[in-house]
């Protein structure tokens, strides 16, 4: 694992600026209530760089110039008590074989050290990195944010930049042993799609068909799901975030499931339609098929050298087209009615991955999401489609297309197995 960090470090590297000063910090897991906290999940740009799933450690790159970078990793104290209670912490042993590092010190040290590096005693240093992204304005305020408040008062001269483009540019395109984990995950959420088929009954409530799926993730290791999973039976799939999986599915309904395995940090997003007693009416299979021409349009579109927007454009032209035949809108205004998200995101250690998609051009190594979907509530249905495909040199790999999605495959496999 040490190569895959040690690399990443070196891509890091190559965008920085000489005489700058990267600083990231690894999360802490929230308080849940009382002395209960939230489980950790690492700071992705931070597992990114290290290979590190400990809380409260800090990561630190400095350039002085092109020959001149270092990297550092601030690890907490042994403490006796504390190891009796919760584990002991992180050694530098353990550390250096994670990472593949070589400097190492405590975060009660980060203070000093980072100060030492602002006053120009370990070459000259004008530029600060931190990773600023933030969503929103009412968030609590991360590690990175309040450390940037603290350097813009105490070294007023020194420019503090946002890492997270940085990271963004390097993370979109994946390594291959990134894309084995994500082909792992990927497997991982075929077996559980096959485990709903095989379990799905009219008058199941959502949370009993998620629970297999649960099971399913924690038989094969996973740490945790990539995504809170939606199990949406009929007019529920209409809400594109719904979450609650507290409603029974009834007879005739189709079920709109949006879930993921998470291996190694790394995400699958994936998303099937099926009904629930195992045989779409006409009217269903009519829209599911028209989705499914959707997925298959945008697929046959992924190559390198194609912008990302064109597979939007293309599939709403699409569902113009095919909605107008039907009768559901007469004119193309009426589409976001029934369509209103987009068809694609990026896809690796974050569900929603870093990487802007709408004017990114596809090269090989880049991993993403297609997921065509149609919501006509007034008639309780909702469908969503969505595969992971990775470029390759000459076009895509789908990551998740052992996952069926046929009509007659899921209708003969349900008679089949129900």
């Amino acid at each position: 694992m040490s190569k895959l960090f040690t690399d990443n470090r070196n891509k890091i590297a190559d965008k920085l600026e000489n005489g700058s000063m990267l600083i990231i910090f690894g999360g802490v897991a929230p308080v849940k209530r009382g002395d209960e906290f939230y489980p950790f999940a690492p700071q992705r740009n931070f597992y990114y760089a290290t290979g590190i799933e400990r809380p409260n450690l800090v990561f630190t790159m400095m350039k002085v110039d092109e020959g001149n970078v270092k990297s550092r990793l601030y690890l907490e104290r042994y403490d006796e008590h504390v190891a009796k209670w919760d584990g002991a912490a992180l050694d530098v042993a353990m550390a250096k074989e994670i990472s593949g590092m070589e400097d190492f010190a405590y975060i009660d040290e980060l203070y000093g050290h980072v100060g030492t590096a602002m006053t120009g005693r370990l070459g000259k240093i004008h530029t600060v990195y931190l990773d600023l992204e933030n969503r929103s304005l009412t968030a609590p305020n991360t590690p990175d944010l309040d450390f940037a408040k603290l350097l813009g008062e105490k070294f007023p001269d020194m420019a503090i930049k946002n890492a997270h483009p940085i990271f963004a540019s390097v993370r979109v395109v994946k390594s291959p042993e990134e894309v084995e984990h994500m082909k792992k995950a990927a497997e991982i959420t075929g077996e559980g799609f096959t485990a709903l088929l095989r379990n799905a009954k009219p008058g199941m409530m959502e949370y009993e068909l998620e629970a297999h799926l649960d099971y399913v993730y924690k038989k094969n290791g996973c740490r945790d799901r990539a995504f809170r999973t939606i199990m949406a039976g009929g007019k529920n799939a209409c809400v594109l975030h719904y979450g609650d999986n507290n409603c029974k599915i009834n007879d005739g309904d189709l079920v709109l499931v949006d879930y993921g395995a998470q291996w190694k940090w790394y995400s699958a997003d994936v998303s099937r339609t099926f009904p629930v007693n195992g045989k779409f009416t006409d009217r269903q299979k009519l829209l599911y098929n028209i989705v499914l021409g959707g997925l298959k349009l945008c697929l046959d579109m992924i190559k390198p050298g194609v912008v990302f927007g064109k597979l939007q454009e293309s599939l709403q032209a699409y569902y113009v087209e095919e909605l107008t035949k039907i009768g559901l809108i007469s004119d193309k205004e009426e589409l976001g009615k029934y369509y209103f998200h987009g068809v694609a995101h990026m896809l690796g250690l974050e569900t929603h991955d870093v990487g802007s998609n709408k004017d990114l051009v596809m090269a090989p190594g880049m991993v993403f999401t297609v997921e065509p979907g149609l919501y006509i509530a007034e008639e309780g249905i909702g469908i969503r489609i969505e595969d992971n495909v990775v470029v390759t040199e000459t076009g895509y790999d789908n990551l998740t297309a052992h996952i069926i999605k046929e009509v007659d495959d899921i209708e003969a496999f349900m008679a089949q197995n129900g």
